[in-house]
Parts: C-alpha cells; sequence; structure tokens
C-alpha cells in the first residue's frame, strides 16, 4: 500500500475513525466493538507503507493481525468478548490467537502515535530520529537483535516529512490537525487495550 491515491486525504480518515472509537474507550458503560475497532484500525496500515522498508515487517505484521480481527467480528462482537473466549480456551498468549494478534496491532496503534508526537516536536525534515525513537520505545524491546539490525539500516532508507506529506496528500498545517487528533483519541484506545489485559492479570510484555 503506498499512500492515498489522487485526492485521498489517509490522515483524515484514520482521525475521523479513532474520534468514534476514542468515544467508545471512554464510555464505562459499553464494550468496544471488534468490528468498528479493526476498520478503524486497518486505516493505519496505510502509514506502514509510505515509511518504506524499515517498516515492512511492521506493515506485513500489522495487516495480518488486523485482518485476524476484522474476520473474528463475523463472531465475536467484543473485544471483552474476544479476550474472555481466549482465556476460557486457555489460548490468550498462544501464536495466532486473536487476543495475541490484539496486543500486537495495539503495539501498531502506539507505534504511530509516538512517531507523530516525535514528528511535531522535532524540527526539520528527517523521519529518522522520530521513527527510531517510536521504534525503540514499542517494538524494539519486543524483538530480536537480527530485526533490530535490519530496522536501523532501514531507517537510512525512510521518506523525508516532505515526502511523507505528499504521499499522504497533506501539507504541514493541515497533518499536523490530523496528527494531533489521532494522538488525542488513540490514547485513550490504547489504556482500554491495555487495561483489558492487566485487569485480568494476563500483562502485555509479551
Amino acid at each position: 500500500m503506498e499512500g492515498g491515491g489522487v485526492g485521498e486525504k489517509p490522515l483524515r480518515r484514520i482521525a475521523e475513525a479513532f474520534e468514534g472509537l476514542a468515544e467508545a474507550a471512554n464510555c464505562k458503560t459499553a464494550s468496544m466493538e471488534v468490528a468498528p475497532f479493526s476498520r478503524a484500525c486497518s486505516h493505519v496500515s496505510v502509514l506502514f507503507g509510505c515509511l518504506g522498508i524499515a517498516f515492512k515487517f511492521a506493515e506485513m505484521d500489522y495487516v495480518a493481525k488486523v485482518e485476524d480481527l476484522f474476520k473474528a467480528s463475523n463472531s465475536i462482537s467484543t473485544l471483552h468478548s474476544l479476550l474472555e473466549l481466549d482465556i476460557q480456551q486457555d489460548s490468550v498468549k498462544r501464536p495466532g490467537s486473536h487476543s495475541r494478534n490484539l496486543l500486537r496491532v495495539k503495539r501498531g496503534l502506539d507505534m504511530v502515535k509516538i512517531l507523530f508526537e516525535q514528528i511535531l516536536v522535532t524540527g526539520g525534515n528527517s523521519l529518522k530520529d522520530p521513527a527510531s525513537k517510536a521504534y525503540a520505545k514499542v517494538f524494539a524491546p519486543h524483538h530480536g537483535w537480527a530485526i533490530r539490525k535490519a530496522v536501523a539500516a532501514g531507517m537510512y532508507a525512510l521518506p523525508t516529512k516532505a515526502q511523507l506529506l505528499k504521499k499522504l496528500n497533506e501539507d504541514e498545517a493541515s497533518a499536523k490537525i490530523q496528527m494531533e487528533s489521532y494522538i488525542r483519541t488513540s490514547a485513550p484506545v490504547i489504556v482500554y487495550i491495555e487495561e483489558l489485559f492487566n485487569s485480568r492479570q494476563l500483562g502485555i510484555d509479551w
């Protein structure tokens, strides 16, 4: 996926989708539904595609995990039910389980959030520093030496900030608005998922 087509606004789609998710995350009386969650997350995959070879592994892994959750939404209505079902089947930490995939998707959302935060506070046209910091905080602790080395090498092939914005059909001012919106709305969604795991003493660092 190479970014938006002519006239498309991927950042805007992401920001709008996460507005709805944030409302669900902040509502204490309702559970977040799997279908709208997976649909919103699918919009984020375009960003990994725009970052090139350094995040190719993340794009492929993220897209597969989101697709699994979307398929699961045909038979499982909420993220709460999804986790409870895996707990009952003693399969939460099993490779390929919906719960494990949910945790991986959460990391993807977190990485994009930190990337946007770093882009907004870092001057200049290079994405190497923002992307490196986001990777180091979210993905690196869970990756072996070989993957970390490959990602470090790929950082030199990142697009510039100007090239990224062009792919996303945004200028600096409009991108700032959409990035700030995602940072604000993704935060409660990320916390919601973390609390789903932590409230069941499952942890999130696996």
